[in-house]
């Protein structure tokens, strides 16, 4: 008797999550400012359709993320949004949510299977568009660090635009790298520039960054271990603080911007389609980027 009870308390209480939560919108990076832009765009645009959304962050823990997934999976909500994950992290869970005819959406992620569509930027493009950028600021040659995080398989895409950019320029060299961790980016970047600098000194031409929060951290060990360093430091995402920094005409010189808005607001259109029994207009879908530097902003800075 008890058990039939307890069953019952359990049914009743999944029923009343899945009503009260139409569609899940779950990441591990809440705190990078790109995924926060992307899931604030998409609660608010969302909530003016009357849906009703719950936002889970599971702070880099890829163990609780798949847990909550299953959770919200068990609870039937209308559409399951993946932000900055790479599905395949998740398969099992992903597959569970496809056979119960849930929706899964993922927005700055990847293809998988059981993913209704992918909605980002074209990741090799931003890293070609990157690294070109970078390259020509350094007149095809000198030493350069790498930033780079490849569990985010839009950041893969980028590092290996990067290696093909750097077959066609032998004379630009990675002399240092490091693998970024998530959260805090910013400080872990900074703590192994400051590292960089003492290895390697003034033999550091450029900074690599795989997007705008290692680009700032890099930025604040230059300013404090190596001021006059003439240095040259991008990154991609189009962070305002980086764009302000770019403003100020420190070494951090440009940033690749993506659409975080554009790319929520189609996430939402698409979603509201699968809803209504419509199928998506793609499975993957691109949003345009653009290079935000001194030129683009008007900046003039002295010699």
């Amino acid at each position: 008797m008890t058990k039939t009870i307890l069953a019952g308390l359990v049914a009743t209480l999944l029923t009343t999550v899945a009503h009260a939560e139409d569609v899940a919108v779950l990441t591990p990076y809440i705190s990078s400012v790109a995924t926060n832009e992307m899931v604030e765009t998409f609660k608010t645009d969302a909530e003016a359709k009357g849906w009703s959304v719950n936002v889970v962050d599971t702070r880099g823990d890829f163990q609780q993320l798949a847990s909550r997934v299953e959770d919200v999976t068990n609870a039937g909500v209308k559409a399951i949004v993946l932000v900055s994950v790479d599905p395949n992290q998740i398969a099992d869970q992903v597959a569970a949510a496809a056979e119960k005819k849930i929706p899964v959406f993922a927005l700055d992620g990847a293809l998988a299977p059981g993913v209704t569509a992918n909605i980002t930027t074209d990741n090799f493009a931003l890293g070609t568009i990157l690294s070109d950028y970078l390259f020509k600021q350094l007149g095809n040659k000198g030493n350069i660090v790498k930033f780079f995080h490849s569990a985010h398989p839009g950041v893969r895409q980028r590092e290996l635009a990067l290696d093909k950019a750097l077959a066609a320029s032998p004379d630009i060299k990675v002399i240092a790298e490091h693998y970024v961790q998530v959260p805090g980016p910013i400080d872990n970047a900074r703590l192994a520039m400051e590292t960089f600098i003492r290895q390697h000194g003034d033999q550091i031409n450029g900074v690599w960054a795989a997007w705008d929060e290692p680009a700032i951290g890099a930025l604040l060990a230059q300013q404090s271990d190596a001021p006059d360093a003439k240095m040259v430091i991008a990154g991609i995402d189009g962070n305002p603080q980086a764009v302000d920094l770019i403003k100020q005409c420190t070494n951090l010189v440009a940033t690749v911007r993506q659409d975080f808005p554009g790319i929520a607001r189609a996430a939402v259109t698409e979603i509201g389609n699968v809803i209504d029994g419509k199928p998506v207009s793609k499975q993957e879908i691109f949003v345009d980027a653009t290079v935000i530097d001194r030129k683009s902003l008007g900046v003039t800075c002295g010699q």
